[in-house]
Parts: C-alpha cells; sequence; structure tokens
C-alpha cells in the first residue's frame, strides 16, 4: 500500500490544521493506522493511531484532548485533526500502516512521505 499524506502548512498557536492520509495500492481497511511526527533533531515520536474498524483510538499525552484521528475507510483516507497547536507540535508528520495496534513505529511497514507543519507563536 502507498501512503500520501497532505494538509501541513504555517499556522499560528491556537489554529487548526487537518492533515489527511490516504492510501493506493490496497484498502486501508485491513490496517491499523498511525500517525507519528518528527521535529528538528529529534527521533520520531509517536501522535495517534486507529484500529482498522475505528472504532478503537490512542493517543500521545502530549496531544490528548487536541488532536482527533479518525478514518474513512470508503474513501481510503486517514485523518488527523489537531487543534489548539502549540509551537512544539512543529515537526514533520507521517502516516503510517501496520498489522497491529501499535505506540512504536517498528511495529509499522507502511508509511507516507510526511508533512510540515509549522506553528508559530
Amino acid at each position: 500500500v502507498q501512503l500520501q499524506a497532505s494538509g501541513g502548512g504555517l499556522v499560528q498557536a491556537g489554529d487548526s490544521l487537518r492533515l489527511s492520509c490516504a492510501a493506493s495500492g490496497r484498502t486501508l481497511s485491513s490496517y491499523n493506522m498511525g500517525w507519528f511526527r518528527q521535529a528538528p533533531g529529534k527521533e520520531r515520536e509517536f501522535v495517534a493511531r486507529i484500529s482498522w474498524s475505528g472504532y478503537s483510538t490512542y493517543y500521545a499525552d502530549s496531544v490528548q484532548g487536541r488532536f482527533t484521528i479518525s478514518r474513512d475507510n470508503a474513501k481510503n483516507t486517514v485523518y488527523l485533526q489537531m487543534n489548539s497547536l502549540k509551537p512544539e507540535d512543529t515537526a514533520v508528520y507521517y502516516c503510517a500502516g501496520s498489522n497491529f495496534p501499535a505506540d512504536t513505529d517498528v511495529a509499522y511497514n507502511y508509511w507516507g512521505q510526511g508533512t510540515q507543519v509549522t506553528v508559530s507563536s
């Protein structure tokens, strides 16, 4: 499966963005999906994940209550709604697919190319 992330941009603190991750090649409904991010000089970190059905979600403490992951299997797309953005949310955001629900990047086999999110103070 090929993943294409989009929706990043430059926003101010407190603004919102919605990232999208569109899949091609295979149906997304076969996979648990996650979002990760990597800030300059830092390791890639887990942000959120959603089960293949969409019924189960899990978030990193740093984004809990501000970010919402969702999916539309009919559109073969996963979303990350990001509200109340902070400068520390600045990073390249990646979507990824896994056969298992996981919070670590090594469990994910399929990765999108990343989309830059920059939050100014």
